[in-house]
């Protein structure tokens, strides 16, 4: 009877011993991984903001086969949320407490376990730099006296369990967003008249190959010419490619705006006056980025060739641009019309 009364005592000391250790040890944890992801800012940001896109790139879905998900009033923004449900993983839900564009987002994570309930913050940094975006995802926490058990009797720390999760979900989203962004249609719409009409523009000589990043600036130049000068606007910006040499691989091109009149400028002008005819063009559609540009002008000079329509050389073929990227984060939603001069 005795050795039992022991025994019982020693069982009671080891479990006070034990809660004690569990109770002191360190329950804070900060798990966080980092990586740049060649695409705009505004594009990654739009893409973890939308709790839809998720299931596309989240890691920890594929651990519950039968997962079953359900969406919030609001899907992006603050007070956005998500939840799910499964019978082989922990039921949980993600609420986005603070969305900063295009820098910062803050969430709580909850998961249902078996030892109740836990909830730790997740957030996420969006940093624009030269080649894109340096994205870092973490998760903090301080885990309860019942979590700090439960990890006691597992193999992995809370962080060797969660760092390759985040890892794998940072790897998953830059696929989807660079496939998202490779995304492009060419459509030859045929021959058509294009009505011209006067335009302010700027010129200079370039590379062939530099051309998509000097015509932002000269068309920069040239709206800001008119705003300054309130000179009223017509249509949207466009390239004229006013000689075109593959040999040397150069190009002298204009980059302009339409303006409803003609507009007289002073002599010394960096920014001039032209007009451009009602002519018959065959016209090329683009719905993609511009280094797909190429592309495009050959299709739409093989869709020439193959059908015997003779190119107007007296005249310049022309890029019109249906949107901004500037606006548009997105490089797969750029239209750009073609405009090949024909007789």
């Amino acid at each position: 009877m005795k050795i039992l009364k022991y025994l019982f005592f020693l069982l009671l000391i080891l479990i006070i011993a034990g809660s004690i250790y569990i109770a002191t040890k360190d329950g804070e944890f900060q798990i966080e991984e980092t990586k740049v992801i060649p695409a705009p800012v505004e594009m990654v940001f739009s893409e973890v903001n939308e709790f839809k896109n998720w299931e596309n790139w989240e890691s920890w879905s594929e651990d519950g086969e039968d997962m079953i998900i359900e969406y919030g009033a609001k899907t992006s923004g603050d007070s956005a949320s998500y939840s799910w449900k499964s019978t082989t993983f922990e039921d949980g839900k993600i609420t986005t407490i603070a969305a900063k564009p295009f820098s910062e987002i803050n969430q709580q994570i909850s998961f249902n376990t078996t030892f109740g309930k836990s909830t730790s913050e997740l957030y996420w940094d969006f940093n624009e730099i030269e080649n894109g975006t340096e994205l870092t995802w973490g998760m903090k926490g301080n885990q309860n006296f019942m979590e700090k058990l439960a990890f006691i009797f597992k193999e992995e720390t809370i962080s060797q369990m969660m760092q390759p999760k985040l890892k794998k979900g940072l790897d998953k989203l830059e696929t989807v967003v660079i496939n998202k962004m490779d995304k492009y249609a060419i459509n030859v719409d045929g021959v058509i008249r294009y009505g011209g009409g006067y335009y302010m523009y700027t010129t200079t000589a370039s590379k062939i190959s530099q051309v998509d990043k000097k015509m932002g600036a000269m068309i920069a130049e040239v709206s800001s010419y008119m705003e300054e000068n309130s000179i009223e606007k017509s249509g949207n910006p466009f390239v004229i490619y006013n000689q075109w040499n593959n040999e040397a691989g150069t190009v002298i091109f204009s980059a302009g705006i339409f303006t409803p009149s003609e507009v007289i400028t002073p002599t010394k002008s960096e920014i001039l006056t032209g007009f451009m005819p009602n002519q018959k063009v065959l016209k090329t559609s683009l719905k993609g980025d511009y280094k797909n540009l190429k592309e495009a002008w050959d299709t739409a000079f093989n869709y020439l060739e193959a059908n015997n329509i003779e190119v107007d050389e007296e005249a310049h073929s022309f890029e019109v641009y249906q949107n901004s990227p500037n606006k548009i984060a997105n490089p797969a939603k750029l239209i750009t019309h073609l405009y090949i001069p024909v007789k």
